[in-house]
């Protein structure tokens, strides 16, 4: 587990760089908003084989599940706050304990590009993304995950359609929304279209 820890941290540092503005859990109100949220997902079945991630922007912040959290059992301890990320230098200041999911900087970029985007679930695996590419628009070009490319091919795709969920070509499906209504409602939605 070391090891993967180490090979972890080195594959973030190439995507982004994490400065700890405090190693104190987060104690935002929302925190359990994302708890919720994962266990919604749990309970739709999206978690067979998929890899999960969930952020929630509030303000000029973010908070986003942590590397090796289990959406299926997520705590406080496991969510991230992100006070601020800079695209250009590739530099995230957090608030937590744990090391950030790799999809950070995409999350962020999305909500901090859209007023109507507050919340945004990534779910990565084949059967998932083979399913709703039927039923949703997907992004043009495969970009490597958790870079700016696919974030502006994400942009550039949630621009052009009228959808909030997409797929990401190759890599998953996204949904995005303005509130926890909206989102639990596309979810639902999409759970029922894979049926």
């Amino acid at each position: 587990m070391v090891k993967d820890v180490e090979i972890d941290k080195k594959r973030l540092i190439s995507k982004f760089q994490t400065f700890y503005v405090s190693k104190e859990k987060s104690h935002s109100v929302l925190i359990p908003d994302i708890i919720k949220l994962g266990k919604k997902i749990k309970e739709l079945g999206f978690l067979k084989d998929n890899t999960v991630t969930i952020s929630i922007g509030y303000g000029k912040r973010m908070l986003i599940n942590s590397i090796y959290a289990k959406i299926s059992e997520i705590k406080p301890e496991d969510i991230i706050e992100v006070v601020d990320y800079d695209p250009v230098k590739k530099i995230a200041l957090i608030i937590g304990k744990k090391i950030p999911d790799d999809k950070t900087p995409v999350h962020w970029i999305i909500q901090h590009a859209r007023d109507d985007i507050n919340i945004t679930i990534q779910i990565i695996g084949e059967e998932i993304t083979e399913r709703l590419s039927k039923v949703l628009p997907s992004t043009e070009e495969e970009q490597p995950s958790g870079t700016i490319e696919q974030a502006k091919e994400i942009l550039k795709t949630l621009r052009t359609s009228k959808n909030k969920n997409i797929i990401l070509k190759n890599k998953g499906v996204l949904f995005t929304a303005h509130n926890l209504k909206e989102v639990e409602d596309l979810i639902i939605k999409a759970s029922q279209e894979i049926k």
